[in-house]
């Protein structure tokens, strides 16, 4: 099993690492130790290079996980590394911190709508600095979504930690609503659940990465609201600085 950084501390930037395979029909490799995160919960994967410890680099082009390990894909124009390279691996922080404030930033928005309304997620997606939430809720209006926006910008302005914690999985589900959306997409005979706090407003099992405090994700515009079905209503936002 492959170690990835990313799930304990979300500001690695880069690993040192050793390459233990190669997949010639996917074009990808396998470390023994990452920072790349491999995509899920809505959140993109990460992309970057890797750098050769005696020369030579790679582009990433996106990372997967299969089983419990994270494969990295190579761009076409590159060839594999060989197996036993020494190298460092390296995400583009840039794009990975837009990412980060818009996970956070889309974790406020769930838990301000679970605060005051007690709606379930039922979806959601982001790319850098934009996002989508779906929730069960059955009628929603500009005045709704208005103020749900003011909320979670005072939540955001508020500063409050940003916790990571992977708890065993009896304690986890003993925590009330860790569970946040509504289908359970947490797999079965999982042994571990990880977990991000926004202390005093939100608690709930995710695998993604975030940013250490609040104040970090910018400010937060309900860019748009539509109906995707009877009690099924989706908010857009856009975060910025």
């Amino acid at each position: 099993m492959s170690q990835n950084v990313c799930y304990t501390d979300a500001y690695a930037r880069q690993a040192d690492a050793v390459v233990v395979e190669t997949d010639l029909e996917a074009h990808a490799v396998l470390l023994d130790r990452t920072v790349f995160y491999p995509g899920g919960g809505g959140q993109p994967a990460d992309i970057g290079r890797l750098v050769g410890s005696s020369g030579g680099s790679w582009t990433v082009v996106g990372a997967k996980k299969r089983d419990e390990d994270i494969w990295h894909t190579i761009g076409d124009s590159d060839e594999l590394p060989a197996v036993d390279t020494q190298m460092s691996a390296e995400i583009d922080w840039e794009r990975r911190h837009r990412l980060m404030r818009t996970h956070s930033a889309l974790h406020v928005l769930c838990g301000v709508v679970w605060r005051d309304h007690q709606a379930s997620v039922t979806g959601g997606n982001m790319e850098q600095l934009s996002g989508r939430m779906d929730f069960e809720f059955e009628t929603m209006s500009g005045e709704l979504v208005g103020e749900i926006e003011r909320r979670v910008n005072e939540e955001i302005a508020a500063d409050r930690e940003i916790r990571v914690a992977i708890l065993p999985r009896e304690e986890a589900f003993a925590i009330p609503d860790l569970i946040r959306t509504k289908i359970n997409l947490l797999p079965e005979g999982i042994t571990e659940v990880r977990t991000i706090e926004i202390v005093g407003l939100d608690l709930q099992a995710d695998g993604g990465t975030h940013v250490a405090r609040t104040s970090e994700i910018g400010r937060v515009r309900v860019t748009g609201y539509e109906s995707k079905g009877r009690i099924n209503k989706r908010i857009r936002i856009e975060v910025t600085d």
